[in-house]
């Protein structure tokens, strides 16, 4: 490979590492359990992305991340046979080093109780729902990762808002 065609080629995973890095933790952390062991996966997903044909990923390098990313948590959290998760009284019981505005705390009680809520959507509705709109994936894209077809997708994802929708209704009557 030529000098410049080496640069472009890190440049080019330089810029996939920026932009998927952060949303594969968070993504691998919620398969995982841990942010720690989601790390590892994110690393092992990129670094076998060093070794992949930069061209037959063309077009399709968030699909193929978002895949080895799942697969790789899959496997880590088979292996280990465990979720490790935090518990609402530990998650109440930890202090706060700064005040927080009544909006933001407003705020972080809704997102903390839609979180809570979507804990009780079955496993394959949670994840689309995190691949969705967490992670910005299209459904096109879920699909790929998840190995469904893409009207599976918007049926999961539909039930999925359903129920949830349903769940805060029954909580505000």
């Amino acid at each position: 490979m030529s000098k410049n065609g080496r640069a472009a080629s890190e440049q080019w995973l330089r810029d996939v590492l920026a932009r998927h890095e952060a949303p594969l933790i968070r993504y691998a952390a919620r398969l995982t359990g841990s942010v720690e062991r989601a790390r590892d996966v994110v690393q092992d997903a990129f670094t076998r992305l060093c070794q992949q044909d930069r061209a037959g990923l063309d077009g399709r390098v968030t699909q193929w991340l978002y895949t080895v990313c799942r697969n790789r948590a899959l496997t880590v959290r088979r292996k280990e046979m465990r979720m490790t998760t935090l518990s609402d009284a530990a998650a109440i019981s930890r202090v706060c080093p700064d005040p927080v505005p009544p909006a933001a705390a407003e705020q972080r009680e809704s997102r903390s109780h839609v979180l809570s809520l979507m804990a009780g959507l079955p496993d394959n509705q949670q994840e689309v729902l995190v691949l969705k709109f967490q992670s910005g994936l299209s459904y096109r894209e879920i699909a790929g990762v998840l190995e469904i077809s893409v009207t599976n997708v918007g049926f999961l994802i539909h039930t999925a808002i359903k129920s949830l929708r349903e769940r805060i209704g029954a909580d505000d009557a």
